[in-house]
């Protein structure tokens, strides 16, 4: 089979990368779509330079944009690649405008798609991702999804079960092959930021970054947390765009510019504390068993919060700060690694994907999810 991937943001680029390599290993002829929805080198380029992706084939070059801008930027761009492409499938990840675009292009096209990280539902509508979420595993014809609360999400949405495959995390894939190397860097980051106990903080988010009125206070937050726990803080281009424009002057906070994979995981796996609103740290700080502060009043990603190391704090700065204090004086949340997060989900998927009589999700296909992730588990 042919198995066009298209990717557009960090978080893409870590859950393609060991499904393209799984792919590679059984034979599958493979076509590479990179939409440039993320186009600056340290939030894009670099990435596929340290996770071992190979140059993509296409490149969109979309660039920054509204919503509407991005999204229409992407289908009409995307759609040429694939009445030339003609893949047997298309691969989409996550719940960036790149994914929903490419999955309104391949319904209109007949084009099977695949969307991996499905289910997942935060049940805020504000949210653009979630709005991205809901269409693409509308669209999809085949679903895998990271944990069981995901099965159960589509369910209810009534998505047929044999399209839905439960295969765990893939991009604790990434996470467990780069951690040697990250561990090997860590000499390194600790004399350069003189470290010894520290914590690591990161927003993007427009709920978080874009009021100068929520901003504002929840810096100054971190940078009290800071005068007890240095935190580094590796800003992200739209985060400092904002504090440039809002000219907000910090005392403690250690301000970074954007990291690459390996080293931010180098800094996360030797963390005393994480403070994020990203989903993709959500998951591995629980992996790592690092205390986690989400700055979000609700997760997508819940079971990083009743099994993991998670802990929203929503808009309560006051509480952000307490729970911090906590962790700062060794009272940390302990929790537990979810289950199929083992580092094997991209062989269960390509084993999915290679080995069932037909394609996953077709009305001809009769096996169910539970025997097809068998299947795949003994194969992998």
């Amino acid at each position: 089979m042919h198995f066009l991937h298209v990717v557009g943001a960090r978080p893409n680029f870590m859950k393609a990368a060991p499904l393209i390599r799984a792919l590679e290993q059984r034979g599958s002829r493979q076509t590479l779509v990179h939409s440039g929805q993320h186009y600056d080198r340290n939030m894009s380029t670099v990435f596929f330079d340290q996770l071992g992706i190979r140059k993509p084939d296409v490149n969109l070059q979309v660039g920054s944009g509204s919503h509407a801008q991005q999204t229409a930027a992407i289908m009409s761009r995307v759609e040429p690649v694939l009445l030339n492409q003609r893949p047997d499938a298309v691969i989409v990840y996550g719940d960036i405008n790149s994914t929903v675009a490419v999955a309104l292009v391949c319904a209109k096209l007949g084009i099977k798609l695949i969307h991996v990280e499905a289910g997942l539902r935060s049940f805020d509508r504000s949210m653009p991702e979630e709005i991205n979420r809901l269409v693409t595993d509308q669209l999809a014809d085949v679903l895998f999804t990271p944990s069981l609360d995901g099965d159960e999400n589509l369910h209810r949405e009534g998505i047929p079960d044999n399209k839905v495959h439960f295969v765990g995390n893939i991009m604790i894939d990434t996470l467990v092959r780069l951690l040697p190397l990250a561990e090997l860097r860590f000499a390194d980051l600790a004399a350069k930021f003189n470290l010894i106990k520290f914590g690591l903080v990161t927003l993007h988010r427009p709920s978080n970054v874009d009021d100068i009125s929520h901003l504002a206070p929840l810096l100054f937050a971190l940078d009290r947390i800071a005068e007890d726990l240095p935190l580094l803080f590796p800003v992200h281009p739209r985060t400092l765009q904002h504090m440039q424009e809002f000219s907000i002057n910090l005392h403690h906070l250690q301000i970074l510019e954007p990291l690459p994979y390996i080293d931010f995981l180098s800094l996360q796996q030797r963390a005393a504390l994480v403070i994020t609103d990203s989903g993709g740290i959500q998951e591995e700080t629980t992996y790592l068993g690092i205390p986690c502060l989400t700055v979000r009043e609700n997760t997508e990603r819940p079971v990083t919060v009743t099994l993991g190391t998670n802990l929203l704090v929503g808009s309560d700065f006051h509480r952000m700060e307490s729970e911090a204090r906590k962790v700062i004086a060794g009272n940390k949340k302990c929790g537990s690694i979810p289950p199929l997060w083992d580092g094997h989900t991209s062989d269960r998927i390509a084993s999915i994907l290679i080995n069932c009589g037909s394609f996953p999700g077709d009305p001809n296909d009769v096996k169910n999810s539970h025997s097809l992730l068998v299947d795949a588990s003994v194969s992998a």
